[in-house]
């Protein structure tokens, strides 16, 4: 089964419009070109561990989520992980009833179009 970097480059340019970033500000960051930053979110170029990492940092996202798509897209705080731990089911569904709230209205405030 082959890789699919066109995938991942796919979940780093979403993620870096989320957060209203330029492909060439995330590339300087990165000390890349913004040819080679292109390449990178078309999937025609693999980056390096140091690359990888350094976009894993600069978009706030796991390993994880760039290479496989999973849930855990965000880096979510320690504390807040150790809260949820001690919540029960009714209440675990409350706060996500509230962070749907939260989304709802950052997305009415704040439409990005992709």
């Amino acid at each position: 089964m082959d890789f699919q970097y066109s995938e991942m480059g796919n979940r780093i340019k979403i993620r870096r419009k989320e957060l209203r970033i330029k492909q060439a500000e995330l590339a300087e960051a990165l000390e890349i070109s913004n040819n080679h930053m292109s390449s990178i979110e078309n999937g025609r170029q693999k980056p390096s561990m140091d690359i990888f990492i350094g976009i894993c940092r600069h978009l706030n996202v796991t390993p994880d989520y760039l290479l496989l798509g999973t849930m855990h897209a965000y880096n979510v705080p320690q504390d807040i992980l150790d809260k949820l731990r001690l919540c029960n089911q009714s209440d675990i569904e409350l706060a996500k009833d509230f962070i749907e709230l939260l989304v709802k209205r950052n997305n009415k405030n704040n439409y990005i179009p992709l």
